[in-house]
């Protein structure tokens, strides 16, 4: 090796490769952040917020989820400015934000440097991660919250300092606050540390009393204060917990999304294979590395000997019991999300992170070749992520659930020239979302299909129809149809090409919801 080359490595850190791994992070994160139009739901939810500035009322509803996405959207609004990047702004900071964590579990010695190095580059480029942390929902921010109280709960453990408890609990009530996914998080998290102090594995800190009484009061002080709209409607903390679980019961119930168990493990596959099959190996190799030495006497299988609590706290390693937890963690999150009835592609995210860790794990007992290795698998993810995070168009892509057609933007060119506008459907969305507040008064929303002669009367200079509720022609128009919103089909696709070949040309077929723009012969066509 070169003296020079030897030189820069023996003065390289891992400070320095975390640091490098967070800006490819915030690049991927933050490049052309608005280049696609916001998906179905990031318009709902940013119109909400926009509602929430401009009126300043806000109710709890479950079916859009928790106040936390809303107040924080309205805030950079009032900031900002009020637009699609703007409100993909903060989603972007928590994907980044996770890298840092990871970090600080290095820093609390839970990883090795190298697993941390691995686990920090996975979650830098994984697709899934960079799509939805460059998408206004819910979830990414669930994922940092968890993470974060994760963390944080260690760095208590180890330092016993109150305030990484009350960091704990107000990431736990940021959660709540977000999605109401998070109390099954909490649970899997929870029976984990009883596990723990059953085992004897940790020992409270002295004074754990007083510092569970101070979280407690951050954790349940955050939630009641969001639900309740900051203390304007105050009968939201009594009737959002049996809000949320009776809309979210019947949602299961009535599989208004279905898909089979394995969805999520199919999405791994199409979009995060390494992570997937270092994740198994992972496992396996955590199987075998945990067995009892040669030579040790091998003791009788019993429940009573699975159960039976030690007499003393037992002395652990505690890179591998984090190990131990992200198994754990990993398991209940697909076993979890495969029982629950709506399959949505963001609910991989909860089931992905932990998977990180355990194949980073795995890679680290690739000896010599773990570089080689990880840099295949980086570039097989980052050539995933560059085509379903930076393709100008339309998509044949599960990822992408429903999201509106980038065919809206020259239909938008047209309405921007127009002073008078009619939805002649049931479909308002986008279009509520991009011409908020006075804009909106260029148009006309009638719900449904009109008389062409209450079209006519009218004198609009766009008509929007559905294309299977239409007018075959319309005497002064230019007709065009083209995609509203748009997703992957899957019978289609499933003969031509068939998923072998899609799998690896991702020329798959596209199903759409259909419009059908009749615009004044007098104006530029679409």
């Amino acid at each position: 090796m070169h003296p020079v080359v030897q030189n820069l490595k023996n003065h390289i850190r891992i400070e320095h490769v975390m640091l490098a791994i967070l800006i490819l992070a915030i690049l991927l994160r933050f490049a052309f952040l608005d280049l696609k139009l916001f998906h179905h739901d990031e318009a709902i939810h940013a119109w909400f917020s926009y509602q929430l500035l401009t009126t300043g009322s806000y109710l709890y509803d479950p079916v859009y989820h928790g106040p936390f996405l809303y107040y924080i959207t309205a805030s950079m609004f009032a900031i900002f400015g009020d637009s699609d990047l703007i409100g993909r702004i903060l989603p972007a900071i928590a994907g980044c934000a996770l890298i840092p964590l990871v970090y600080w579990l290095y820093r609390l010695r839970y990883l090795s440097g190298k697993v941390a190095v691995i686990a920090a580059l996975f979650i830098a480029i994984a697709p899934e991660l960079v799509y939805f942390s460059r998408f206004l929902r819910n979830d990414i921010f669930i994922i940092f919250f968890s993470l974060l109280l994760v963390v944080a709960f260690l760095a208590w453990l180890q330092k016993g300092n109150w305030y990484y408890l009350a960091l704990a609990g107000a990431a736990g009530a940021f959660g709540m606050c977000s999605k109401e996914n998070m109390p099954l998080i909490l649970v899997t998290f929870a029976v984990f540390v009883l596990y723990l102090l059953w085992s004897r594995k940790i020992t409270l800190p002295k004074k754990w009393i007083r510092d569970a009484i101070i979280a407690l009061i951050i954790f349940f002080g955050i939630i009641f204060t969001m639900y309740s709209s900051f203390w304007t409607h105050p009968e939201m903390i009594l009737q959002a917990g049996p809000l949320a679980i009776e809309h979210w019961i019947s949602m299961h119930n009535e599989q208004r999304i279905a898909g089979p168990p394995v969805f999520y493990i199919l999405m791994f596959i199409m979009y995060e294979p390494v992570i997937l099959l270092l994740g198994i190996i992972g496992v396996v190799l955590f199987l075998i590395t945990g067995r009892k030495k040669a030579g040790e006497p091998k003791e009788k299988f019993s429940l009573a000997r699975l159960f039976r609590r030690p007499a003393a706290p037992v002395s652990v390693d505690r890179k591998t019991e984090f190990i131990r937890f992200a198994i754990y963690w990993t398991i209940i999150a697909c076993l979890t999300y495969a029982y629950i009835g709506e399959k949505v592609p963001w609910l991989s995210l909860h089931q992905l992170v932990p998977m990180i860790f355990v194949a980073a794990y795995a890679l680290t007992f690739t000896g010599k070749y773990w570089k080689i290795i990880l840099a295949v698998c980086a570039v097989i993810l980052l050539a995933i992520t560059f085509h379903v995070v930076f393709t100008p168009a339309d998509i044949a892509e599960p990822i992408v659930q429903v999201q509106n057609s980038e065919d809206l933007t020259s239909l938008m060119e047209v309405i921007d020239k127009s002073d008078k506008v009619v939805l002649a459907t049931d479909q308002a969305w986008p279009f509520m979302w991009y011409y908020r507040g006075d804009a909106w008064d260029r148009f006309t929303y009638y719900g449904a299909l009109v008389s062409e002669s209450t079209i006519q009367s009218g004198d609009y200079d766009v008509v929007i129809t559905h294309d299977a509720e239409s007018f075959e022609s319309l005497d002064g128009y230019a007709k065009e149809t083209i995609r509203l919103n748009y997703w992957i089909n899957w019978e289609d696709t499933a003969t031509n090409p068939g998923w072998i070949p899609y799998y690896f040309t991702r020329a798959g077929q596209i199903g759409s919801y259909n419009i059908d723009v009749f615009t004044k012969t007098v104006n530029t066509t679409i």
